[in-house]
């Protein structure tokens, strides 16, 4: 079994328990140095590494804090539609196991595209998946989180492109172990008003990732986000879970120089 980070990467008291995830580091880099890199910056886990690579995670002390797709659907094919329900519900029970011999505390989730389906009916077939899986994430203490992706830009058709509608379906499947991986670049695109939806939602948000607007670059002063103040919102409301940094460097960074920068930013 995985253990905690170690202490060189576990958070301060009352910090932010900030990950990364590869795309951070830019091209041509192998993965043992890019957890070598997060070790040494202080980084607390590594987010969407599968379970072949958590030994390597293991070695540098870095916790696996996501479990990645497909486990729990793909953008494209999720749990909007009841045909997948039989065959995610499979490795979504795979994945919840996994995650739970291994001390990985979320697990990713996919609503899928909307293909003429209506919001109203997509979100209750995935409050119907989800309520078949819930039980054995509240027993494994395995957090199943629905990612919020935009679709005017990214990913067209997406059925969870709003935290509202995020909201409405965790609401109703009321479980401590089934909430939102809240992606603030993909909302910001989507409906902005950041931190007023975050501290409006928080109970219902149990994961973040970052990435500057527009380009998904750093997330630093050449984008349009005040990221130190969504980091100080996050810090305000005691937010325990964790914090990854999901942005691809601009052309002409130095990757670890800009990830030194991003952790920077949300320690404060």
């Amino acid at each position: 079994m995985l253990g905690m980070a170690q202490e060189a990467g576990a958070p301060k008291k009352g910090a932010l328990k900030q990950c990364v995830t590869t795309g951070v580091f830019g091209r041509g880099m192998s993965f043992e140095d890019m957890c070598r890199h997060a070790a040494e910056l202080g980084f607390y886990g590594f987010d969407l590494i599968g379970p072949d690579r958590w030994p390597v995670l293991k070695k540098y002390g870095l916790m696996p804090t996501m479990m990645p797709p497909p486990y729990g659907g793909t953008i494209p094919d999720g749990i909007n539609e009841p045909a997948n329900h039989a065959r995610i519900e499979k490795t979504m029970r795979e994945a919840i196991d996994l995650c739970a011999a291994h001390g990985v505390p979320n697990a990713i989730v996919l609503t899928g595209s909307r293909r003429g389906m209506k919001d109203e009916v997509g979100a209750d077939n995935c409050v119907a998946f989800l309520n078949r899986v819930k039980g054995q994430a509240e027993d494994k203490g395995v957090t199943l989180c629905i990612e919020l992706l935009n679709s005017k830009v990214d990913h067209k058709d997406y059925m969870c492109d709003h935290t509202a509608w995020g909201v409405g379906v965790t609401g109703r499947v009321n479980s401590p172990r089934v909430k939102l991986l809240y992606d603030i670049y993909h909302m910001q695109i989507m409906e902005g008003d950041i931190v007023r939806t975050i501290r409006a939602n928080i109970q219902w948000l149990a994961h973040f990732h970052t990435g500057g607007n527009p380009g998904r670059h750093e997330i630093d002063g050449t984008q349009e986000l005040n990221y130190r103040f969504v980091a100080e919102a996050l810090r305000e409301l005691g937010f325990d879970g964790q914090v990854a940094h999901e942005y691809s460097p601009a052309k002409g960074r130095d990757p670890i120089q800009s990830l030194k920068e991003a952790k920077e930013i949300f320690e404060g």
